[in-house]
Parts: structure tokens; sequence; C-alpha cells
């Protein structure tokens, strides 16, 4: 079975899309977009946790990434 994992990136645009807050976030040079509805509060430089096109928690800079040390 596929397995997935949660990942930090870092909101580099926002925008309302049918009436969902989304967010372009980049990857580590993969920009995807993601729905924000989980983390009302979270704004354009800001790091989040993305699973399954969802951000689901906000990070500081320092934890985004000590997580992508960890993963490479």
């Amino acid at each position: 079975f596929p397995v997935t994992i949660a990942l930090p990136g870092k909101i580099i645009s926002m925008r309302i899309k049918d009436e969902i807050v989304m967010a372009d976030v980049d990857f580590s040079g993969v920009s995807k977009e993601i729905c924000l509805i989980y983390t009302p509060e979270a704004k354009i430089g800001d790091y989040v946790i993305a699973h399954v096109g969802f951000a689901i928690a906000l990070l500081n800079v320092e934890e985004a990434e000590k997580t992508w040390e960890l993963l490479t």
C-alpha cells in the first residue's frame, strides 16, 4: 500500500478559490497548491506541514529546516 508523509513547505502566495483559502507552497524547490482551511492563521512566508493537499500545522524556520535535513 502507498505510504504518504507530511512535508514542510514555505507559503509563497495565497488566494481565495471557491471561498477557500489556498496557497502555493514551496517544498524545497517544488511548488504545490495547498488548502489552508486547517491553518487559517497562516500567512505568506510561514512554514507549514502539509499532508495530502492540506496544511495541517504551522512550523518555525528551525523546525522546517531540521525536518528537511532528516528527510534528505
